[in-house]
C-alpha cells in the first residue's frame, strides 16, 4: 500500500510539474487579471508581443530612437530648427524625446494638442491654425497666459483684430506668425502685399507680437521622386520668397519662416524656410514610403518603418483568405503592408474584421498566427488606439499613451 500511495504521489507530483510548465508557456498562464495594473506600474514582466490584445499598436524602439535622431542630426548639420508636428503620434513622451534631442518645440493642429503638450511642460508649441471661434480664441488666449512661448498663426485681418481685442481684453501679448499660402488650398493669405499688410497689421498691434510666417506645402510632400518633389516644393514656396523679400523692404522682423514634412525635410533650407514641422519620420507609413527618396524613386529609405499594428489571425475557414481582427474602426486599408510578407495583402471584411488574402497555393496560415502591419496614414490609424507598446524584439519594454485623440479632449 505504501509503494502503491508513493507512486500515485509521485504521478500527481509529475503531472502537476508539467501542468504548471505548460501553464508557463500557454497564454493562459499569463496573469490577464493583472495587466492593466502591471501596465500603470510598469512592470513589464513576461510581457512580450504574443500576450498583447490585438489589434494594438506597436513601436521598435531601436527604429524609432534611429528614425529621431537621424531628424535631428540633419536639422543640426544644415543649420535649419526642428519643431516635429505631433498630429502624427499625439504623444507628450515621444514629444519630449524630440525636444530633449533639439527640437526647438513642436507643432500642432489643435487647440487640444497645444494645451496637451504646454501642459506637459514643452515650450515653443506652434498652433497651426487661427482661432476663429469663441472656443478656441479663449483658449488660445488662456494658453498665452499660461504659457508665453506658445504661438499660434493668423491668415485673416478679421482674426488679427479680434484675437488682439481679446488679448488687451486679457492683458496678454500673443505670439503670431502670419500663414501664407503654399500651394495647400485649405490656408494661408495669398503673398506679397496681402502678406505684408496683415503682417503690418500683426506687428503694429499692441497685444500681437509678429514673429513670422508659416507656409505648409502639403502638396509638395507626398509627390513621387525626389527632384520632382523638389521642384513642386520649391514652386509651391515661391510666394514666400516674394513674401520675405517684401518683408524686409518694410522693415518687418520674420524671426521665423516654419514649414517643411518628412517629404521635403531635406530640401526646404534651400527654400528659405528656417525651421521644419516634420512629423511622419518618426513611425512612417506605406503612404510614404511610396514617395521615394533622393537615392532613388522606388521607396522612401531616409526612415525606418517603426510602427505596425499588430493583428491575430482568429478564424480559417476558406481557401487562400484567412480573418483576422484588424478591421474598419481600427483604421484597415487595402494600402497597408503585412511587414516581410510582400505575398499577403490586407482584405476589409467589417468592423471589427479585416482580412488577409494571397495567391500562392504553396502559402499557409494558422490560425493565431500573428502579423505586422504597415498602416497606410499615421494621422488617422493612430488616432483609433489609446497606447502604443514599446518593444525591443519581442519584449515589451514600455507604454506611452495616445492622449487627446477623440470626442471633447481632441477639440
Amino acid at each position: 500500500m505504501n509503494s502503491r500511495r508513493h507512486f500515485l504521489a509521485a504521478g500527481a507530483g509529475s503531472l502537476l510539474a508539467a501542468s504548471a510548465a505548460w501553464a508557463a508557456k500557454s497564454p493562459f498562464g499569463f496573469p490577464y487579471s493583472e495587466f492593466e495594473a502591471r501596465i500603470a506600474r510598469k512592470d513589464f514582466r513576461d510581457i512580450t508581443k504574443d500576450v498583447l490584445p490585438t489589434p494594438c499598436m506597436v513601436v521598435d524602439l531601436d527604429l524609432f530612437e534611429k528614425n529621431v535622431k537621424t531628424m535631428a542630426d540633419y536639422a543640426k548639420s544644415a543649420g535649419i530648427n526642428l519643431r516635429p508636428h505631433v498630429k502624427v503620434h499625439k504623444s507628450v513622451d515621444i514629444g519630449k524625446r524630440q525636444v530633449e534631442l533639439g527640437a526647438i518645440g513642436l507643432t500642432t493642429a489643435t487647440i487640444a494638442e497645444s494645451e496637451l503638450m504646454s501642459g506637459a511642460g514643452i515650450k515653443g508649441v506652434l498652433w497651426t491654425k487661427q482661432p476663429a471661434s469663441r472656443n478656441n480664441l479663449a483658449r488660445a488666449i488662456n494658453l498665452t497666459r499660461k504659457d508665453p512661448t506658445f504661438m499660434f498663426v493668423v491668415d485673416d485681418p478679421i482674426i488679427a483684430t479680434q484675437v488682439n481685442e481679446a488679448a488687451k481684453a486679457a492683458n496678454v501679448k500673443c505670439k503670431v506668425a502670419v500663414s501664407v499660402f503654399a500651394g495647400l488650398v485649405r490656408q494661408g493669405i495669398e503673398n506679397g502685399q496681402p502678406a505684408i499688410e496683415l503682417a503690418k497689421q500683426v506687428d503694429s498691434s499692441k497685444n500681437l507680437s509678429f514673429e513670422g510666417y508659416m507656409a505648409y506645402s502639403g502638396t509638395a510632400a507626398h509627390t513621387h521622386g525626389w527632384e520632382a518633389r523638389k521642384k513642386k516644393s520649391a514652386d509651391d514656396l515661391s510666394g514666400l520668397q516674394e513674401t520675405l523679400s517684401l518683408s524686409k523692404k518694410a522693415g518687418l522682423n520674420a524671426k521665423i519662416a516654419s514649414g517643411g514634412s518628412t517629404g521635403t525635410y531635406n530640401i526646404d533650407k534651400e527654400n528659405n524656410l528656417t525651421e521644419l514641422e516634420c512629423g511622419s519620420y518618426v513611425f512612417m507609413d506605406t503612404a510614404y514610403f511610396a514617395v521615394g527618396s533622393k537615392s532613388g524613386d522606388a521607396k522612401y529609405t531616409d526612415f525606418a518603418g517603426a510602427l505596425t499594428v499588430l493583428t491575430t489571425v482568429d478564424s480559417k475557414r476558406h481557401q487562400n483568405i484567412v480573418t483576422i481582427d484588424y478591421g474598419n474602426k481600427a483604421m484597415a486599408r487595402t494600402t497597408d503592408e503585412v511587414k516581410g510578407m510582400p505575398w499577403l495583402k490586407i482584405g476589409l471584411q467589417g468592423a471589427e474584421y479585416g482580412a488577409l488574402k494571397w495567391s500562392d497555393a504553396d502559402r499557409e496560415i494558422k490560425l493565431g498566427e500573428r502579423f505586422d502591419v504597415y498602416c497606410t496614414n499615421l494621422d488617422t490609424s493612430t488616432n483609433c488606439y489609446d497606447r502604443y507598446y514599446i518593444a525591443r524584439g519581442e519584449q515589451i519594454v514600455d507604454v506611452w499613451p495616445i492622449m487627446g485623440r477623440s470626442g471633447a479632449a481632441q477639440r
